[in-house]
């Protein structure tokens, strides 16, 4: 009995020494735990009062930003005279342009002038054949002197057979087959001269020359090319190139501005050529008695000296006008956003941003004409938009070179 307890008593204190060492390193590991944990929550709570320390010093002037504001640029709304403008894409077309033809068949003996190149009124341009036309021409010349000679000798008899009639010395009938012979001549006499002045006409059209003042265009023929008066191509075209015209569309909203203007004798213009710095200058002389039902749209034409050859007709051309001046509020361009609800500016009053509602005219060079929403002398920011809203202090800073 007594070797059967010490052996149950020996079976069981290792167990105990077993669960005492579990519950040991179990201790050990949730202390670990623990330490881990609070280490955790010391350096999270740590680094974030770090920060917070380190915005709010931010906040406080430590980043220099809070204290003085968002950088912003800014400009003043000022009040002033802007001039009306309507602006349109313009066509040049020429004052005058001459189909160069031939009225006679024939062929080109010579071609006076060079591709291209400017002409004068009554330069030479094209020389043809008329040896056909001069030959033709002699011969009724000389039908005109026989039939002449004898028209001269029919008025003759009738003359002399008057003088016998009154005498008695001949008949009547004589006198009138005379005086019917003499009329028949004169017929004759009137046909040569008119077909002596038709073949001039006719060899007068072998040489062509310029009937205005121009540019011409290329050759069609040359020396040697057989032309017809019935050919459809022209032998050249010459286009008037000073002055040109400029004609342009206007809206229909804007007639009684342009019309004023063509009135008062200000409606002038300048004509753009994209791709060239220089503009040339002209004044609107026309407007089409008619707006197009369609478009809305009235054409109006200008007429430009053209002196220097800039616009070339067919050139599309930026046509700006200026109807009138007037008095109106204008910022930079820069100013101005839009937004879901429309246009706005950020005016600075007392170091803060404050949104104003603005509606936009127009804008004309780099500024926009503001028809309501300032009053003029107001600080509205031009640069730093992003950053701000409704209430947000601001630093203004100066411009940047070159903005």
């Amino acid at each position: 009995m007594q070797e059967d307890i010490s052996s149950e008593e020996r079976n069981v204190a290792p167990r105990a020494r077993m669960a005492a060492g579990l519950k040991s390193r179990a201790f050990i590991l949730l202390a670990a735990l623990l330490l881990v944990g609070t280490a955790a929550v010391w350096f999270t709570g740590g680094f974030a009062r770090s920060s917070g320390a380190i915005a709010q010093s931010q906040r406080q002037g430590g980043g220099g930003q809070g204290r003085a504001g968002v950088p912003v640029e800014t400009a003043q709304a000022v009040k002033k005279s802007v001039p009306l403008r309507l602006e349109s894409l313009g066509t040049v077309t020429p004052v005058a342009s001459v189909a160069i033809k031939t009225r006679v068949d024939t062929e080109i003996v010579q071609v006076h002038f060079q591709d291209g190149a400017f002409v004068k009124q009554g330069d030479m341009l094209f020389t043809m054949d008329s040896r056909a036309l001069q030959a033709q021409l002699r011969e009724k010349e000389g039908n005109l002197a026989r039939n002449r000679a004898a028209l001269e000798g029919a008025e003759r008899d009738v003359r002399r057979y008057t003088e016998l009639i009154a005498k008695g010395a001949t008949t009547q009938l004589n006198l009138d087959n005379a005086t019917t012979q003499t009329n028949v001549l004169r017929g004759q006499v009137a046909a040569d001269e008119s077909a002596v002045e038709n073949l001039k006409v006719q060899i007068g059209y072998c040489t062509i020359k310029a009937p205005i003042s121009g540019r011409a265009s290329m050759a069609a023929v040359k020396v040697g090319n057989f032309v017809r008066s019935a050919d459809a191509t022209p032998l050249a075209t010459i286009i008037q190139a000073a002055p040109v015209y400029v004609s342009f569309p206007v809206p229909q909203r804007s007639l009684p501005d342009l019309r004023r203007a063509l009135s008062a004798g200000t409606a002038s213009i300048e004509a753009a050529i994209p791709g060239d710095s220089r503009e040339a200058s002209g004044q609107v002389t026309m407007i089409e008695n008619t707006v197009d039902a369609t478009t809305g749209m009235v054409m109006a034409r200008a007429t430009m000296p053209n002196k220097d050859d800039l616009l070339w007709p067919g050139t599309l051309v930026t046509v700006r006008m200026t109807v009138r001046n007037e008095d109106s509020v204008t910022v930079p361009s820069a100013a101005v956003q839009v937004s879901q609800t429309g246009s706005f500016v950020f005016v600075v009053r007392d170091g803060t941003a404050k949104v104003q509602p603005v509606t936009v005219a127009r804008s004309i060079d780099g500024e926009s004409v503001i028809a309501s929403g300032l009053q003029g002398n107001e600080s509205v920011v031009t640069a730093g938009h992003l950053l701000l809203s409704e209430g947000t202090r601001v630093a203004v800073r100066q411009a940047k070179a070159g903005s």
